[in-house]
């Protein structure tokens, strides 16, 4: 096996650990997280119906005219993020990092999204 498979399985260990117990309702969604090499993205996800509420990434117009580092476009992901949440009426979500390290650019959407008003 090469270094990449090892760290995408070691990934997706982590990712049914935490689902194992994290869940989204209408009232409390999901916050998810996936980051690309280029780009990041969020949803806001009610598993007991199987929706996305909400949905905010970096491709988005607003952020994506912004020509900033990885970091920094993960904070305005998660003020966009939160703006939408809000908008539709959701305040607390459960927040899921998908089995990534909450660090670096996931730790700047979480932290950006709280500023925004979001609490998990």
């Amino acid at each position: 096996m090469s270094f990449k498979v090892d760290k995408e399985y070691r990934r997706f260990k982590i990712k049914q650990r935490v689902r194992k117990n994290v869940s989204g309702t209408t009232e409390r969604p999901r916050m998810t997280v996936f980051r690309s090499n280029k780009e990041i993205y969020v949803q806001l996800i009610d598993d007991l119906a199987g929706k996305t509420l909400v949905a905010a990434s970096s491709r988005d117009k607003g952020v994506s005219a912004n020509k900033v580092t990885k970091t920094e476009q993960a904070k305005l992901v998660g003020k966009l993020a939160a703006e939408r949440a809000l908008e539709a009426g959701i305040q607390t979500v459960v927040f899921d990092r998908n089995g990534y390290l909450y660090h670096g650019r996931i730790k700047a959407l979480a932290d950006s999204a709280r500023e925004g008003g979001i609490k998990f």
